[in-house]
Formats: C-alpha cells, sequence, structure tokens
C-alpha cells in the first residue's frame, strides 16, 4: 500500500519538497457543450437583371443606344473604364450607362471619333457616377458633360459612413455583394471578356436606387446641399446643386465625423466656391 501523500509545508524542515507540477498550457477551445461559432452569412451577389447587353460598336449599335436612353426616365448611372495602369493614358475604354425604361448599355469609345450623339440623347437629365473626379476627364474627352450630377461616394462622405467604396455601400444600404476581382484589369483589351463586361454592366446595375437611398438621407440630416461646389453659388431648379465633380471634395473633418454626432447646420457662412482656375471650365 502506498503511503499517503502529506500537503507540502514550506515552513516544515523536516519534510521533504514536493516536485513542481508541470504548467497546463491554455486553451481557446470552447468549454464541454458550447456550440461553435458560426461565421456570418454573407450577402447575396448582385446580379444583372436582364440578359448581358452587346458592346456597342457601330454606328447603328450607337443610334439604337441614343434611341433607347431618351426614351428612358429618371437619371442616368453612368461609370467608365480606363487602363491607366497599363497605359500613358487615361482615357475612357469602356462607358457604362442605365436608365429606368432604356436598360444597360456598354459603349466602346475607341470605335467613335466622339458620343456627341449621345449627349444629345441625355440631355439635361441628372447623371449618377460613384467617385465622380475619377471618370469626369475621361468622359469631358468623349464629349459627355453633365448639367447636373449626384456622387455616391461624395454622399457617403458627407453621411459619415466610415468607407465609401461601391460595393461597401451597395452592401451596406441595399444587401448585395460585389465582386471587385476585375477593377484593375486591362481595358484597352480588345476583345474585351465576357467576365469583365458583367463586371463593368454591374457597376451601373443599382446606382439609381443607391443613388435615391443616400439622397433621402442626405434630406433626413439637412445635408441635401452639401454636395459640392456650384458654378454661381445658386441651385437648380429642381433643388439639386448644378456642381462640379472636379470641385466636389467634402472637408476632413465632414468626411470623418460619426453620422450620429453629425449636426444639420452647415458650417459657418463662406463666399460660393467655384472651380479652380487653374483647372478647365467644369462644363466643357
Amino acid at each position: 500500500m502506498s503511503e499517503p501523500t502529506v500537503p507540502h509545508d514550506p515552513h516544515d524542515p523536516q519534510q521533504p519538497e514536493q516536485p513542481e507540477q508541470p504548467e497546463q498550457p491554455e486553451t481557446d477551445a470552447p468549454a464541454p457543450g458550447t456550440p461553435p461559432e458560426q461565421e456570418p452569412e454573407k450577402a447575396p451577389l448582385l446580379a444583372l437583371r436582364e440578359p448581358m447587353p452587346s458592346v456597342v460598336e457601330t454606328p447603328e449599335a450607337l443610334e439604337a443606344v441614343c434611341e433607347a436612353v431618351a426614351g428612358g426616365t429618371g437619371p442616368v448611372a453612368i461609370d467608365a473604364e480606363r487602363a491607366s495602369g497599363y497605359r500613358y493614358s487615361n482615357r475612357a475604354y469602356l462607358i457604362q450607362l442605365r436608365r429606368e425604361g432604356s436598360g444597360t448599355h456598354l459603349v466602346d469609345p475607341i470605335a467613335f471619333d466622339g458620343l456627341a450623339p449621345l449627349q444629345e440623347a441625355i440631355g439635361d437629365a441628372e447623371w449618377i457616377l460613384h467617385a465622380a473626379t475619377q471618370d469626369l476627364p475621361c468622359l469631358r474627352d468623349e464629349g459627355l458633360s453633365p448639367t447636373e450630377l449626384f456622387d455616391t461616394e461624395l454622399a457617403g462622405r458627407l453621411l459619415g459612413y466610415p468607407r465609401v467604396g461601391l460595393a461597401t455601400l451597395v452592401e451596406t444600404l441595399l444587401g448585395r455583394r460585389m465582386k471587385k476581382e476585375h477593377s484593375a484589369v486591362d481595358w484597352s483589351t480588345r476583345p474585351l471578356p465576357k467576365p469583365w463586361l458583367e463586371y463593368a454592366a454591374l457597376d451601373v446595375e443599382v446606382l439609381v436606387e443607391l443613388r435615391d437611398l443616400l439622397a433621402a438621407e442626405l434630406e433626413e440630416t439637412g445635408k441635401a446641399e452639401w454636395a459640392g461646389c456650384t458654378r454661381s453659388g445658386g441651385v437648380a431648379p429642381s433643388g439639386r446643386s448644378r456642381r462640379c465633380g472636379s470641385c466636389a471634395t467634402p472637408s476632413p473633418s465632414s468626411a470623418t465625423s460619426p453620422r450620429a454626432a453629425s449636426s444639420p447646420t452647415p458650417p459657418s457662412p463662406s463666399p460660393p466656391r467655384t472651380c479652380p482656375p487653374t483647372r478647365a471650365p467644369c462644363w466643357g
């Protein structure tokens, strides 16, 4: 029979020291019976509502697109794809448009000397762009300029969203996830692969819906007139600012302030901002 273990008393010189017990490694394993943590469910992918449109690269196809755009209603969602990472030029190599009642159109500007007929078809309709300062110069080079402009990125900044990328805003406000794996490809490639064209079409698929949600929030927070500078300091008859995308940049404080802490009262009055004199006129 083994002798019973006597608890070690460090103050008793007659008692032999007990060997130290090895430390047990710490573990992050859940306690028995604890259900495993589940990853948050991903939002469903954004998909095209209509079949993939063909690329417009002939005068006949462009004429048909102009008729469709002119017959649509409401604002026009516009985007452009460039190849500045592969070319010294910053020109547009694909232009995407979507309008209610018109559908989505993919126009190859390389096939034309200019897109004046498309400008005429759009007329005075409001443009919707995301990060307008990136696309306005190359669109202007093709003969396209807005009379009214809503920048969804700028609206997100003014509302204090911490991340204002298009994919993030679409997922946050519309509950749809966008793939962005083709954002940095060489858009000067011809012919353009079908997956790239689908990616491009999706960039304007829900811009109108996103604009409506952001515009409503701007109204609710009293920031509808903060969206940028105007040519004359006035406001368009429709109530939207006639503004230049190259000047429409919020101050750092407005871009980073929490939405909940935002005040509906604009900053102290200052002279109307106009386009910098060193730049080309904003409206062509």
